[in-house]
């Protein structure tokens, strides 16, 4: 491979300012064929195979005026003080709002009178009114927000407190400015690490041309492939983050080369088949763990993991082809003055702060290695007390006009109102749905957690049931999820056969069935990820203890990072100096989604650091001495990238909504950890234990496994050998790594 990519990155140098134009030319057509796209559908949620899913598709049979996925909304009203919601002038203003969010927009359905559907609170100072509307909630147009927003706010005259939720009003939970910042602080450290402005913007500008394309290309199929607006976040996000890491990893390998004495030709073509080796690796293992999250089993998770994976295999192919063209475009300017200055060898014959740091841990690998363990092992304590969920609008920010009315709707009618299950009870095969709904609507309120049971609601055939319960717990309470499965349970044994199905679903059903289906997906998405990972890194060192080596200290760093968020946004540590308004549990998708973003963040690193080793050793250094190159030329890299991702996810926690915080401080604690502690400090310690059984291969897998040459060994004219056991580089007739030694 390192030859291959050795002849694609001179040629990419050679024709710079072709390739250039062809990158630029498919930036274009990317951007007009999305201009000209029609625009991407809203995203649609779905989870097939599921009880609550089930039940929104018979409702959309049985009752086909209704939108039983629609966007819904509550308006809630809040008497002024010392009056109460029935009094005239009061009834007549929330009458009057009724009928203006009634005619806001085309998109509303339907809007209830509260004294007509009886949702006034026993003091009757708090009402609601429920607005449903055509469309699901992603496709509520941000006009018909405004509108319905616009028109709270002037209700609110003469003491009278309107507020809304719902999902109608929902946010996308990004907050603008989040991009800027990071790229100011990715810019920041690269010419920290660099010296040189124009190195610096290199990495920069390949990352946002292969996003741009990636995105833009997104955009373009979104509508033909049902997309989804949402479908490129994932792709946007991972995209710069990995577009970064492996343009900085290939300049930094240019500038070695440069400072070696090789003229800018050659240093190109042997920084593209040495990094770019590990480059191509690196990404097929993120490329891997977001294509695995189609095990999932949810559609919308599905797309946006394979329309991430496709703009990461963009952003290798970039780094691959444009940056050496770039390369040579930027000519000397690529080395800052001050190493322009000095004599070609002299600089990597310096020690870096990397391989000072290395020799340290040489020095004590055992209490290096023990210490780095038990740290993480204590971080990762809470992670046992982990429990999954959904948030609700009680998790958002106090001040936001969402939480308001879900603070009025508990204090009114209590915590369940918030989030009311719907049971459909369907009687289609000849029984009578009356006498169905009544045993289902009588079993329902002798279960505990039950506040009140609506009457049913039949559709015009009779033989479908709609019934509206009310937990007396909040939506996102352990004890709520607790009485969906009671429901189903009883629902079981209601009507004595088959011919009678009791679902249950709305909002809450379908988080509990998401959080089911997430958390039953997670081990089976893990063990695909790092099972094929491991395969692909064997193939990489050509060594089985390096790759296991590698997924121990990836599910060390992850399960201390759970245990972080475990006890700052469930046992509330530290809430209050981050800004955490609410605990509970831990976002149902947090796991699987750490485990995708930070493996391939992780195995970046991993494969950045050892490849270089690797090399050091296969060119004839010992064990330890390999180490130490590794750290002196790759150390400051890992570092680079590092503390780019961490600083890019940290910015998240200054966010108002705790779900973005918790996004964040995940992010950022996982990578920290998994940088710094696992990788530039377990690793070097468990290589230096294992010496050079690190890199055995059993005779039989070595007889299998083909040799890729990532540390690029035909580049400079060496044996085509493996890595050899202890002590120098012997002749290659002389040595045997199939038996460790």
């Amino acid at each position: 491979m390192a030859s291959f990519l050795y002849r694609v990155g001179r040629f990419a140098f050679r024709h710079r300012y072709g390739v250039v134009v062809a990158w630029v030319a498919l930036l274009v057509l990317g951007g007009l064929a999305a201009s000209a796209a029609p625009p991407a559908a809203p995203s649609s949620f779905s989870m097939p195979g599921t009880e609550a899913q089930h039940a929104v598709d018979l409702l959309k049979e049985r009752f086909p005026g209704a939108t039983a996925d629609g966007a819904t909304a509550r308006v809630v009203f809040k008497a002024p003080d010392g009056h109460k919601v029935t009094d005239r002038s009061t009834r007549a203003a929330i009458k009057e709002t009724i009928g203006a969010i009634r005619h806001s927009s085309p998109e509303v359905a339907a809007v209830a009178d509260p004294f007509r559907a009886g949702t006034v609170s026993h003091d009757r100072t708090v009402a609601f009114a429920p607005v449903t509307y055509r469309v699901q909630a992603a496709a509520v147009s941000e006009k018909a927000k405004d509108a319905l927003l616009n028109t709270v706010d002037k209700a609110r005259t003469g003491g009278l407190g309107v507020e809304v939720g719902g999902s109608a009003v929902q946010q996308d939970g990004s907050d603008s400015g989040t991009e800027i910042i990071g790229m100011a602080i990715a810019a920041v450290v690269l010419v920290l690490t660099f010296g040189s402005l124009v190195a610096a913007g290199l990495p920069l500008l390949t990352a946002l041309l292969g996003v741009g394309i990636g995105v833009s290309t997104i955009s373009a199929l979104a509508h033909a492939l049902d997309l989804g607006d949402t479908t490129s976040t994932l792709a946007m996000m991972l995209g710069l983050a990995v577009g970064i890491d492996y343009a900085l990893f290939i300049v930094t390998r240019y500038r070695t080369e440069l400072a070696e004495g090789h003229d800018r030709e050659e240093a190109a073509g042997r920084a593209t088949g040495t990094a770019g080796s590990a480059v191509v690796f690196a990404g097929l293992t993120v490329v891997i763990a977001l294509a695995a999250l189609s095990v999932v089993g949810i559609p919308v998770l599905t797309k946006m993991g394979l329309a991430a994976a496709g703009t990461v295999a963009l952003a290798v192919i970039v780094a691959l082809t444009l940056l050496p063209a770039l390369l040579a475009i930027a000519g000397k300017r690529i080395v800052g003055r001050r190493e322009r200055r000095r004599p070609a060898k002299r600089a990597s014959a310096r020690p870096t702060v990397g391989a000072r740091w290395a020799r340290f841990v040489l020095r004590r690998p055992v209490m290096v290695l023990v210490a780095s363990v038990i740290g993480l092992g204590v971080l990762a304590v809470p992670a046992a007390s982990l429990k999954l969920g959904l948030p609700d609008e009680g998790a958002m920010p106090t001040t936001s006009t969402q939480r308001k009315a879900y603070d009025l709707i508990s204090g009114g009618f209590g915590p369940g109102a918030n989030g009311p299950l719907t049971v459909v009870v369907d009687a289609r095969r000849g029984h009578d749905a009356g006498a169905a709904a009544h045993r289902v609507g009588s079993t329902v309120r002798t279960l505990e957690g039950v506040a009140s049971v609506g009457r049913a609601t039949f559709d015009p055939a009779h033989d479908t049931a709609v019934i509206t319960v009310v937990p007396s717990t909040s939506p996102g309470s352990a004890k709520t999820e607790d009485l969906v499965h009671r429901i189903r349970d009883a629902g079981k044994d209601i009507g004595g056969s088959k011919d009678v199905a009791v679902l249950v679903t709305g909002q809450t059903g379908m988080k509990v069935d998401f959080s089911a289906r997430i958390d039953g997906a997670l081990l089976p998405y893990l063990g695909i990820t790092v099972g094929l990972a491991f395969l692909l890194l064997m193939l990489v060192f050509r060594s089985v203890l390096v790759p296991l080596k590698a997924a121990a200290g990836f599910l060390l760093s992850v399960g201390a990072a759970l245990g972080a968020l475990v006890a700052v946004f469930q046992w509330g540590w530290l809430a209050d100096a981050l800004g955490v308004q609410h605990t509970g549990p831990i976002m149902s998708t947090m796991p699987i989604f750490m485990v995708g973003i930070v493996f391939g963040l992780a195995m970046d690193y991993e494969v950045f650091l050892v490849t270089r080793m690797r090399e050091a050793r296969a060119a004839g250094q010992t064990a330890r001495e390999a180490i130490v190159t590794g750290f002196n030329q790759g150390g400051r890299v890992v570092t680079a990238a590092a503390v780019i991702m961490t600083a890019v996810f940290g910015s998240f926690v200054a966010s108002n909504e705790d779900s973005v915080k918790m996004i964040g401080l995940g992010l950022a604690v996982a990578v920290l950890l998994d940088a710094f502690v696992v990788r530039m400090t377990i690793v070097p310690a468990v290589l230096a234990l294992l010496g050079d059984r690190a890199w055995w291969l059993p005779r039989w897998l070595r007889r299998v496994v083909p040799d890729v040459d990532v540390e690029g060994r035909s580049l400079h004219g060496a044996p085509d050998h493996t890595v050899p056991g202890p002590g120098r580089l012997p002749a290659p007739d002389r040595h045997d790594e199939s038996v460790p030694r």
